[in-house]
């Protein structure tokens, strides 16, 4: 129960850094962590005390074994948070390069 709620701590730390933070670095690294702190309870909701690994052998029984749908879940989610990060990182990029500056209190507007 204890590892569900540092998760979600975690996932609150994300959050705070995105509503409060005013550099857009800081704001991109408080999204990834969101995104760890998601992918971390979702290999929590199918792991079993006790169980073996998710191959099926003989002698082996299918019950006591660890559920491999919500790590195939985390997988395509590392993917998307990947190319996500990238659009991000490339819009910051070119924010950067017109403004010279990464604080979005000192962009006043984005003009074509």
């Amino acid at each position: 129960m204890i590892v569900y709620v540092l998760c979600f701590a975690l996932f609150l730390v994300g959050t705070y850094g995105v509503i409060v933070k005013r550099d857009l670095v800081k704001i991109i690294l408080s999204m990834g962590i969101q995104g760890y702190a998601v992918n971390l309870m979702i290999v929590l909701f199918g792991y079993r005390n006790g169980a073996i690994y998710p191959i099926l052998a003989k002698g082996k029984d299918p019950v006591m074994m660890v559920d491999p749908l919500p790590q195939a879940l985390v997988l395509t989610s590392i993917v998307i948070e990947l190319g996500t990060t990238a659009l991000i990182v490339a819009l910051a990029i070119k924010i950067f390069e017109k403004y010279h500056t990464f604080d979005i209190t000192k962009i006043r507007r984005l003009s074509g």
